[in-house]
């Protein structure tokens, strides 16, 4: 079934002091305001952030009938005219944009990638790798690990383990989620939804999104959509209202066994080299 946003009036603003979304307090303005942000808003944000920086930025600009006539693919306006498309009163472009002005190298790396995989396929095809990209694009998690036991747990889908009998490591800095998608973003907008991400697990880092981005712009990551790990983001304390209660990992349906055969890469350090952490045990099909 389609995800249908809530309207903006109907949103009860304690969403926004809530995991995910209580992460994202510096757009705050753009976010709780009663009217929805213009997009000369927008770019405002977008000239504070390329000012701090000093990297340029594609322009927001607003969809409309006439931007839309030349037929570009949505990727291709982007590259070629640093123009990212958005429609005005829409959270998913609005959470889109909040996603460009945080992460700004990621995206960039994402859509150079997409530009590569329409170059060779062309615009009405998708390779393996340009799902994953898209699949990070609009539901990814940026998990930051470095303990080998939290990993096995979550190789295997031990969710009670990784949840509930390691609930400290999901404040006490062994493991760390950083929310991308602004689909899934999106989705936290109704507070009872059963989140589920779709994740690349790296070791911590200094300036880890600047590092990310070269990774995926170097296609050491995001080239097929197995490489990324399921992470029922429900499943963290304090993330959804019922994960008090030990009975929520044994019966929420994001909480979902492992399929016969089904593993997964390795959490890669934040440079060049792959299969640093692993899991303390041999990998072998359920």
């Amino acid at each position: 079934m389609r995800f249908v946003a809530p309207s903006r009036e109907s949103i009860d603003p304690a969403v926004f002091l809530r995991p995910p979304l209580d992460s994202w307090g510096e757009f705050a303005d753009l976010l709780r305001e009663p009217a929805w942000p213009t997009i000369a808003q927008i770019e405002a944000m977008r000239e504070k952030v390329e000012n701090a920086a000093k990297a340029r930025m594609p322009y927001f600009v607003e969809q409309t009938a006439d931007l839309l006539r030349d037929g570009l693919h949505y990727e291709v306006r982007i590259g070629e005219r640093g123009e990212i498309a958005t429609r005005p009163g829409n959270w998913h472009d609005l959470l889109n944009a909040l996603v460009w002005l945080r992460y700004p190298a990621i995206k960039r790396a994402l859509n150079a990638r997409q530009l590569a995989g329409i170059a060779a396929v062309g615009p009405r095809q998708r390779t393996r790798a340009q799902c994953a990209l898209t699949h990070f694009d609009e539901a990814g998690v940026i998990v930051q690990i470095d303990d080998p036991a939290l990993l096995a747990q979550w190789d295997a889908h031990d969710w009670h383990g990784l949840f509930w009998r390691e609930r400290a490591a999901w404040g006490d800095g062994r493991i760390r989620v950083d929310v991308f998608g602004h689909a899934l973003l999106e989705h936290a907008l109704q507070p009872a939804q059963l989140l589920v991400g779709k994740a690349v697990a790296i070791a911590p880092c200094a300036d880890m999104p600047r590092r990310l981005a070269h990774m995926i712009d170097a296609g050491k990551l995001l080239n097929d959509p197995l490489e990324l790990r399921p992470l029922p983001l429900s499943g963290i304390p304090g993330w959804h209202g019922d994960n008090g209660n030990e009975s929520f990992y044994a019966t929420a349906p994001c909480f979902r066994a492992r399929r016969p055969g089904r593993s997964y890469p390795p959490a890669m350090r934040c440079g060049w080299t792959r299969d640093i952490i692993t899991a303390p045990r041999k990998r072998t099909p359920a």
